[in-house]
């Protein structure tokens, strides 16, 4: 009777530890899978393939650094065309402000070709 009694504990004791690890195994798929669906959204196998490609890496590049070339140069041609349309209006209005500063702009600029002579 001791003896039944003694493998009952037992048996008891185990089915808590098993239970135990289970809702362990449990927490740890639901980690495992949240992990995994993280990893997916961030396109890590495409990244790793486009590595494993170095020519295709490199044409990539290429284009993505022409077409921001290309960004700037129309971002910059805009910005500069602004600038000068704005300074065409102050010019017109004649203001001895802005017609000081350009023309001591073209005086500097005079002066430093008259010293450098190539």
């Amino acid at each position: 009777m001791n003896n039944i009694r003694r493998r009952s504990r037992i048996r008891q004791h185990y089915s808590a530890e098993v239970k135990q690890m289970d809702e362990q195994m449990d927490e740890m798929h639901s980690v495992l899978q949240k992990l995994a669906l993280d990893l997916e959204k961030s396109r890590i196998a495409d990244y790793t393939r486009l590595l494993h490609k170095p020519l295709r890496l490199i044409w990539l590049n290429l284009l993505s650094g022409t077409a921001r070339g290309v960004g700037i140069a129309i971002g910059f041609t805009f910005f500069a065309a602004t600038i000068v349309y704005v300074l065409q209006l102050l010019g017109a209005l004649n203001l001895p402000i802005v017609g000081d500063y350009i023309a001591d702009i073209v005086r500097i600029v005079q002066r430093q070709l008259e010293l450098d002579t190539y």
